[in-house]
């Protein structure tokens, strides 16, 4: 099976989801603080995960982890972090339906610093596609 068709699916559950995520966090922000309802969220996706984790097998001991992982997967989980606050304070002000789209230019800063810090390299197509993606992200973003 090409390598296109086996993370393709996958990618396309995680955009399903991510557009799920902008609706269903507009609507759970409405009363509460964006910090707490971030929170919440954070909570229910560790148990979640935990439980995932423990049925299919994946735990592992923390010693047998490489040093160069915990600190990657740590510096990982604080920039997202820091990304969900920042989406769910935007959220709390902003319509999902312009938010959303901004939060996705994260597509051109991936394809940015893929080239500048892992030596992965783009196509014309692909840089016209970047380019694209973040004047579509910006329409969309707009007040019209």
């Amino acid at each position: 099976m090409p390598t296109f068709f086996s993370w393709l699916p996958w990618a396309l559950l995680s955009a399903a989801f991510a557009a799920l995520t902008a609706i269903f966090g507009k609507v759970g922000v409405a009363d509460i603080g964006s910090d707490l309802a971030t929170l919440i969220r954070t909570v229910v996706i560790l148990g979640t995960l935990a439980a995932i984790v423990a049925a299919t097998g994946q735990w592992q001991a923390p010693g047998t982890i490489p040093g160069k992982t915990w600190i990657f997967l740590a510096l990982s989980g604080l920039a997202t972090g820091a990304s969900w606050l920042c989406y769910f304070r935007a959220l709390k002000l902003g319509d999902a339906a312009r938010v959303a789209p901004i939060d996705k230019l994260s597509v051109v800063l991936v394809a940015l610093f893929g080239v500048v810090f892992l030596g992965e390299r783009l196509s014309g197509v692909n840089w016209a596609g970047v380019a694209l993606i973040a004047v579509g992200a910006v329409l969309v973003a707009v007040k019209g």
